[in-house]
């Protein structure tokens, strides 16, 4: 990785300089690259990938999150085909999902409508313990007014928790704890009274034009090494350069116009176009110096935060017979899966889990958070006494924009009316929110605006 320390620059006039390393970042300087642009790409971490990065953390290898890829993403295949790519290399695919309710035989659903018929059939008429016929009709209403409500009226949608749309369609309360309970809080760890019902069908919404790419992609390894260090050693082998370990400062900002960016040991770098892809909170602290008192950027700024807590549990042995998506409701795991048959294979056994609410957790130490992880996976049939080799915490505190109800109108979007300034990120508008996709499709649209 002979990008990962910083280097003299001998250039210091650039057509880009793009502020951050994740895939948004990462996305810009691609597609910049490629159509011949010289593009400066800074990261502050050693490793890139921001929230989708894998890296070595006092000792242990750990991710910065439990990460899925969603067979019907559109716009990262594309750039990692073009940063040379082969997704049949880096994903193992999963067709169905696990939902634990108690130490018994989890509650099974099928998540490849093509790819996997029989398993997603199985779900739909299966199931019977745990989802009744009553149940399952109660969700029919729910799904279908909420798709059609989520086009037809989104702003409406937005003021509506899942909670209060569930209960305004009738779904049951079996349905709505084992079923809509695991797909909200198990993904983006809110509970369902603090999720926004537009952005919970803005999750299933793009899948129906092509259901037939809908499965859930494992990773093969570490993000960092799969998927984003390939696109950053593209964006160099294109003439760009990227820089770890380089933190910027500040934004150079004269007579209103953003000119570049000045690092933390006083180097400035000027550009034609500086492209901030970096966190919600990072662009506020970036932004706030010179437009503070801006009116565009008033809702960005009103905007509130969500953090989001990882765990990651090192064993002498695999937690899980398989490598699966599993939700646990009524508990803090609120969804895992075993990964060392996937990701961290030279484990002998690994359990990723995202925590909820993640608000408790930011507290909490390490072996406090073991502590209730061990307690609540016990509930769930899981025994880890006795199998825990090394364990890490990973706190999100300030990564994410909220996704509670009433904010999505104040995400911005990527074209700033302040001339030379761009703003990439999954909080930046777009129709994924805050997923892998909506990162990389917020980098191209940024990128569309250098011409």
């Amino acid at each position: 990785m002979y990008y990962t320390t910083r280097v003299v620059l001998r250039v210091k006039n650039f057509d880009a300089i793009i502020v951050g390393g994740g895939l948004a970042g990462l996305s810009s300087g691609l597609e910049l690259t490629s159509r011949g642009k010289s593009v400066l790409l800074l990261e502050q971490e050693s490793v890139v990938g921001g929230r989708t990065s894998s890296y070595n953390l006092e000792g242990m290898d750990v991710e910065s999150g439990f990460h899925r890829y969603i067979g019907y993403y559109t716009y990262l295949p594309k750039v990692l085909r073009k940063a040379g790519v082969d997704l049949s290399d880096i994903f193992m695919w999963e067709e169905k999902i696990h939902v634990r309710i108690n130490d018994e035989k989890p509650l099974v659903l099928g998540m490849a409508p093509l790819l996997g018929m029989i398993k997603t059939i199985k779900g739909v008429v299966g199931n019977q313990k745990y989802l009744s016929l009553k149940d399952k009709w109660s969700l029919l209403s729910f799904f279908m007014n909420g798709l059609k409500d989520y086009v037809k009226k989104p702003g409406k949608m937005d003021h509506y928790s899942i909670k209060e749309y569930a209960a305004k369609h009738g779904v049951t309360d079996r349905a709505f704890h084992y079923l809509i309970v695991p797909l909200s809080s198990g993904i983006f760890f809110l509970p369902p009274d603090r999720y926004s019902a537009y952005v919970f069908f803005g999750l299933l919404a793009p899948a129906l034009p092509r259901f037939y790419r809908m499965r859930i992609g494992a990773y093969l390894g570490g993000m960092t090494e799969t998927m984003c260090q390939p696109i950053a050693e593209q964006i160099i082998k294109n003439g760009g350069t990227v820089q770890t370990d380089a933190k910027v400062q500040s934004l150079v900002v004269e007579d209103g116009k953003v000119k570049g960016v000045q690092m933390e040991d006083g180097e400035i770098y000027r550009a034609n176009h500086t492209i901030l892809a970096v966190t919600l909170y990072a662009a506020k602290q970036l932004l706030k110096p010179a437009f503070e008192k801006h009116n565009w950027f008033q809702p960005m700024f009103q905007l509130p935060l969500m953090p989001a807590v990882s765990f990651q549990i090192e064993m002498t042995e695999p937690a899980l017979p398989i490598d699966v998506t599993t939700f646990a409701p009524f508990t803090c795991l609120s969804s895992f899966a075993e990964q060392s048959r996937t990701t961290f294979r030279a484990s002998r056994g690994r359990l990723s889990i995202i925590l909820s609410p993640p608000e408790k957790f930011l507290r909490l130490a390490p072996e406090e958070t073991l502590k209730l992880v061990l307690e609540d996976a016990q509930k769930i049939g899981l025994d880890l006494e006795g199998k825990i080799l090394s364990y890490r915490q990973v706190n999100h505190e300030y990564d994410f924009h909220s996704l509670e109800p009433g904010c999505q109108s104040l995400r911005p979007t990527q074209k700033t009316p302040v001339e030379g300034l761009i703003l990439a990120g999954d909080y930046t508008r777009q129709p994924y929110f805050a997923t892998m996709e909506g990162a990389t499709l917020s980098g191209l649209k940024a990128a569309s605006f250098i011409q």
